[in-house]
Formats: C-alpha cells, structure tokens, sequence
C-alpha cells in the first residue's frame, strides 16, 4: 500500500495487495469524514476472514477428487517450480505495463475531457467486464453445481445435454466447443446469469463478492501445485514481489485504483447505519486466498497421500492462514496503515506446517511428494503463468491465460457435479 496515503483512510483501502484502493482527492476527503465503528469494524473483517476461509476450505477438497479424475477434461493445471519462479517476474512485468498505460493515457487528455468523455481507464475496463462477465458466469456455475445436486430432490427429472462444435471434416475435424451439461446445470446458469447482470449493470458489492468466492473456489481446485517446493518458491517470491510493489513504489496503487473488476472480497463497514446501500468497504484481494489456498490444498493432499486417517498438516496450514490474516488486521490497525497480507500469510502458511513436520519426522517425506503423481500423465502443465496476486487481473483472465498455454479451457470442462 501507498505509505503516503493519509492514516485517516487506512480502514477503508485494502488490506492486500489487490483490491482498489482510491487517491482521488474528493474520495478521500469522503472518507476521512467516515468514522467505523468497532462494531462495524469487527463485522467487516470478521466476515472477510470468513469469506476468505469458504474457498480455501471447499476449494482444497474438491482439489483432492479433481486429482483423482480419470477425465482429461476435469484434470488440474499443474504448476512446476520453473513456472512458480518465473511468475512474480511476469506479474511484475504486466502490473508495470498496466501502470504506464494508465500513466500515458491520463497526460494525453486533460482532466475535463476525461470527465466528458470514455477514458482510456473506462474503456479497458468496459473491455474487461466484457470478457469476466462470461467468464464469472462460468466460474459461478461450476462453484453452485455441486450445491445444487444436493438441494434438488431425487425425483427432480434431470436430464443429459451435450454442446459440441466441430470445425473441419475427417481426420482434419478440430473440436471447438464440447460441452456436457444436465437440467441442474441449466439452472445454475440462469442463476449465475442474473448475477452477472445484476453485477455488471449496478456493481454491487454482493455481486462482487458472489464472482470473487467463484474465482477464488475454481482457483484452488484446479490450481495445483506439484510439490511443497514449488509452492515455496511460488509463495517466497510472491512475498518479495508484495512488498516490494505496495512499500516501494505507487504502481500497485495507481494501478488499483483504475481497474474496476471481481478482483477482490469487499465488506462495508457502515453496513450497520446504510444497510445494503453501505459504501466504505474493507477489502481483501482473490491472490490472498488463491495463492496461499492452493498451498493448503496440495497439503491437504499429502495428507490424504499418507493414508493415516488425519489432516494434521492442511489443519495446522489452515489455521496458520486464519492467524496471517489476523495478525495482518491487528498490525494495519495497530499502525494505521494498509498492510499486504502476503507479508504474514507465506511465513505462516509455510512456517507452521514445517515446523511440525520437523518434529514428526516426516519432513523429508513431506518434500519428496509428488502431486503430480496421481494425475495422468496427459495432464496439462502449466507453461505460461498468468497474473494472479498483486495485479488488476481477474482470476478469470488468470484462467484463460493457463487455457491458451495448454490448449484447455475451462469452456470444455464437463459440468458435472463435485462432492463437496
């Protein structure tokens, strides 16, 4: 977080680095005429720590049956060491690029006529929301079927679809779209449809977060790491790439403030005095839950690996999460000052369960699992890491760039259910 931004605002700009946070003059004097309440306070970051721990917690289980599908179109993207090291070079690569054409294109046009007209800010994001309200939609179904299964009653007359596009003929035929769908699928469709809708025509904070619990679900799920040291490597130089953009320099702020998309968890703060209408959020960004969740995952599945009938490392990883994101709200309020929750979630996350591993001896046997080796060996690795945590990305885009690197899609996944 930008360290000149007033202390006043602190509790309504982000906790990490990826939600929004606004430096424009007249926001800012809004917010510092806003007073939280403790007891709105503790209701906002109580029910962020909460929607945080929703995906972390369903998203690792379903990780578990989704790496042992027998079904190429259900398989995991699985991420290699050399992918983990090359990601926070390539997110800083894209955040800084971001944060020149938003530079450039505010100096080519004065402020009144940014005002009159579409800016280039808007226009990238009407661009975006284009492209994440499908996406979303998507995510969202594939979050709410699993759910749905279990409410329809069994005499619910459910029946089978398939969606396929062909291109070519012969042996030349190239499948394009290949879906697998039921009625409970068409349902959750109209669902998620309506909250796309809902999300891009009023952006409510409601919406927003039902997108981000997707995002943030599919992620974990289908996110794989291989190995406990690719996950070290990934989240070591995710903390390093966290401080150094939101205490070293404004990019990540400026960057921030001119993305508007599902790219966080947001809580209103004045929820008590405004009710739904509330409009001075604490915010959590989806690279907090994301990155540090598929760690968690890939423990809970070497935890299932040992076949000893206890979860004691994703249990003590998912408590260690629940104390990173504590100690990340006590410390912005202790010091009056936005905090990147990365900076004491990756200690945590990784600290905790080796340490125990130390003591069980199992340490070794811990590093030298292989995740990878109960997936087929036709599982797409992950060639080309997208922008995830610390970015203006949306996980959504995150999920298209792994679909182009490895000639999946989450379009072709079969919508089946998932146990939960």
């Amino acid at each position: 977080m930008n360290d000149r931004l007033p202390a006043s605002a602190s509790t309504s700009i982000r906790l990490s680095v990826n939600a929004t946070a606004s430096s424009d003059p007249e926001a800012l004097n809004a917010t510092a005429k806003f007073v939280a309440t403790p007891e709105g306070t503790a209701l906002a970051y109580g029910s962020l720590v909460f929607m945080a721990l929703l995906p972390i917690f369903f998203g690792a289980l379903r990780s578990v049956t989704c790496s042992k599908s027998k079904n190429a179109a259900d398989m995991p993207e699985t991420i290699t060491s050399r992918d983990a090291a090359r990601f926070p070079i390539i997110a800083s690569c894209t955040l800084f690029g971001l944060y020149l054409f938003f530079k450039v294109s505010r100096r080519l046009l004065p402020r009144g006529e940014l005002r009159r007209c579409i800016s280039s800010d808007e226009a990238l994001n009407r661009f975006g929301l284009t492209d994440v309200g499908g996406d979303s939609t998507l995510f969202l179904v594939l979050s709410l079927s699993p759910l749905m299964s279990r409410v329809f009653p069994a005499s619910f007359p459910n029946k089978q679809y398939q969606l396929l596009f062909t291109q070519g003929s012969g042996e030349s035929k190239e499948e394009i779209v290949n879906y697998e769908f039921d009625t409970k699928n068409l349902v959750c469709l109209l669902i998620s449809s309506v909250v796309g809708v809902w999300y891009l025509l009023k952006k409510h904070w409601i919406a927003n977060n039902l997108f981000g619990l997707a995002f943030a679900l599919n992620g974990v799920e289908l996110l794989h790491l291989n190995n406990v040291s690719t996950g070290c490597i990934l989240l070591g130089g995710l903390f390093i790439y966290d401080v150094f953009w939101v205490f070293g320099t404004n990019v990540m702020v400026t960057v921030a403030k001119s993305f508007e998309a599902p790219i966080k968890l947001v809580f209103p703060q004045d929820l008590l005095e405004k009710g739904l209408e509330a409009s001075n959020f604490a915010m959590l960004g989806l690279g907090d839950i994301v990155i540090p969740g598929i760690f968690i995952a890939l423990l809970l599945r070497f935890d299932v690996s040992l076949n000893k009938n206890s979860r004691t490392y994703f249990y003590s990883s998912f408590l260690a999460y629940i104390f990173g994101l504590g100690l990340t709200i006590f410390v912005m309020h202790t010091f009056k000052h936005a905090q990147p929750a990365l900076l004491y979630l990756v200690p945590a996350c990784v600290g905790f369960p080796v340490i125990i591993a130390l003591f069980k001896g199992e340490l070794t046997e811990m590093f030298s699992y292989e995740s990878s080796e109960e997936v087929l060996p036709t599982s797409p690795r992950l060639t080309s890491f997208p922008t995830v945590s610390g970015s203006p990305a949306s996980l959504a885009s995150s999920m298209d760039a792994v679909s182009v690197a490895t000639g999946s899609s989450p379009r072709h996944r079969r919508l089946q259910p998932t146990s939960m």
